[in-house]
C-alpha cells in the first residue's frame, strides 16, 4: 500500500453487524464521493486491503484478470484468513489458461437441453408455490418460498436425490452468511466440508455408474487428457450450489420486499406496462446480494491514481457500482422499467456468472407467477437481515400475498 492511501475510518467492512446496524446504501454513497478507491486499514489481526466503489473501475479490475488474480480465492473473509483452498481447482478461483478450460468444460455440461429442462422446472415449482402461498394469505416468504426453489434448481441440474436437498440446503446457508450475530466462522468451514465430501462420494458414484446429468459429464471429463479429478469435480458441484442456492434466494426474497415495499411500481408490472425481462434485471440491481467479489494484486498496477502493490487484496464493490450515481439515475429509486440496465450482480468478463441464465430464469419464474396469482403484496411484520459482510439479504420476510382477482 502506498502511504499516501486514503483510508476508510468509518465502517469495518469485515464485521457483518456493520452491514445490518447501518445503511450500507448511504454509506457507498459518501464513500463514493469522498474517495471511491482506498485503503482499509488492518483489523483484528487480520491484513488490510483496498476497498474499489465506482462502476468504472470495478466493471474494469473485472474485466482484468491478468493484473488481478482469482486464484488465492474471491471472498474477503476466505482471503484475510489465507489462500483458498480450492484455489486452482475450482471454475471461480481459477485463473488462465486452466480458468478457461475449465469454463470451457462447464459451458458443454450447460447445455441448452439441460437448461431448458430445469427452466421449466423452476417455472413448475414456482408457480405452485406461489398460487399455494396466495391461499395461505400471511407466511414467511423466506422459508415458505424463497428456500424452496434455488437450491432444488441447481439439485435437478446436478441430478442430486430428494432425500439429501435438506442437508445440502442447511449447509449451504451457513457457508456464507448466519442468522447471529456471534457466529463461530469454524462453522461455514465445517458446512463448507461437509458439501465438498458429499461431492466427492456422489461423484465417484457417477463415475463408477454414468448418467444422463451434469455430475456424470464432470466426472468423466478429461482436461488436458486427464480425468478430472473426483475433488475438482466435487469444488465446481459445491461452487454451482454455492452460487445458484445464495443468490438466487437473496434476490428471490428481495424482490418480493422490494414490491411490497413499492406498490406503484407492482402495479406496472402487474398490470403489463412493464416487461418482466425489464423489471428482473432493476430487481437484481437493486437486490446485488452478492455485495464483492475480491482478487489479489498479480502485479503493481493503478486504479484511479492508487498505486496497488503485488499482493494487496483488493475487493470490488458490487453493491456500490449498482448504485453508482454517474450510471443509474436515481439509483435508490426503484424502477423497473430502467433500460439500460448495466449492472454487475453478475459480475464481468472472464469471471461473468455462469449461473446467470438461470438466475434470471427463476426471477422470471417468479414475478410471472406473481402476475399471474397476485392482486397485492405487502409486509406482514419486520424483516430480519443475515448477518454477512458478502451476501445482502434476509432471513426472515413475513408477507401477506392477495389472490388476483379474477
Amino acid at each position: 500500500m502506498s502511504t499516501d492511501a486514503p483510508a476508510v475510518d468509518s465502517l469495518d467492512l469485515t464485521d457483518p453487524t456493520a452491514f445490518v446496524t447501518h445503511d450500507p446504501h448511504e454509506y457507498w454513497t459518501w464513500f463514493r464521493r469522498s474517495h471511491p478507491v482506498a485503503w482499509h486499514e488492518a483489523a483484528g489481526g487480520r491484513p488490510g486491503f483496498w476497498v474499489v466503489a465506482d462502476h468504472a473501475d470495478v466493471q474494469a479490475a473485472y474485466d482484468n484478470p491478468r493484473d488481478l488474480s482469482s486464484a488465492r480465492g474471491t471472498v474477503l473473509d476466505v482471503l484475510l484468513r489465507g489462500d483458498d483452498s480450492a484455489g486452482g481447482k475450482m471454475l471461480a478461483v481459477t485463473d488462465r489458461p486452466r480458468h478457461r478450460e475449465l469454463r470451457s468444460l462447464l459451458l458443454r455440461a450447460f447445455s441448452p437441453r439441460v437448461l431448458r429442462g430445469v427452466a421449466e422446472k423452476v417455472h413448475t415449482r414456482t408457480a405452485s408455490l406461489v398460487e399455494q402461498m396466495a391461499a395461505a394469505g400471511s407466511f414467511d416468504f423466506v422459508t415458505s418460498v424463497a428456500e424452496q426453489i434455488p437450491m432444488a434448481t441447481i439439485c435437478d441440474l446436478l441430478s442430486v436425490p430428494e432425500q439429501d436437498r435438506g442437508k445440502l440446503l442447511e449447509w449451504n446457508k451457513r457457508t456464507l452468511s448466519s442468522s447471529d450475530a456471534e457466529a463461530d466462522e469454524m462453522d461455514a468451514l465445517s458446512a463448507r466440508n461437509e458439501i465438498v465430501l458429499y461431492f466427492m462420494d456422489l461423484a465417484a458414484e457417477r463415475r463408477a455408474r454414468p448418467g444422463d446429468d451434469v455430475i456424470s459429464m464432470l466426472a468423466t471429463a478429461t482436461l488436458d487428457t486427464a480425468p478430472l479429478p473426483l475433488d475438482d469435480v466435487a469444488l465446481n458441484c459445491y461452487s454451482l450450489i454455492l452460487g445458484g442456492d445464495e443468490s438466487s434466494r437473496m434476490s428471490a426474497i428481495s424482490t418480493v420486499r422490494a414490491l411490497a415495499d413499492h406498490p406503484g411500481q407492482w402495479r406496472d408490472l402487474r398490470e403489463g406496462r412493464v416487461a418482466c425481462e425489464t423489471a428482473a434485471e432493476e430487481l437484481l440491481r437493486w437486490a446485488t446480494p452478492a455485495m464483492h467479489f475480491a482478487r489479489t494484486a498479480a502485479q503493481d498496477l493503478v486504479i484511479r491514481g492508487q498505486h496497488i502493490e503485488r499482493g494487496d487484496i483488493v475487493t470490488l464493490w458490487n453493491v456500490s457500482a449498482n448504485n453508482d450515481e454517474t450510471v443509474f439515475d436515481a439509483p435508490r429509486t426503484l424502477n423497473l422499467s430502467r433500460t439500460p440496465n448495466r449492472h454487475l450482480a453478475f459480475g464481468y468478463g472472464p469471471h461473468f456468472c455462469l449461473g446467470a441464465f438461470l438466475g434470471r430464469a427463476a426471477l422470471h419464474a417468479l414475478l410471472r407467477a406473481m402476475i399471474e396469482h397476485l392482486e397485492a403484496v405487502e409486509l406482514d411484520g419486520p424483516p430480519v437481515r443475515i448477518f454477512s459482510n458478502f451476501l445482502f439479504g434476509y432471513q426472515s420476510l413475513p408477507v401477506r400475498f392477495h389472490r388476483r382477482r379474477r
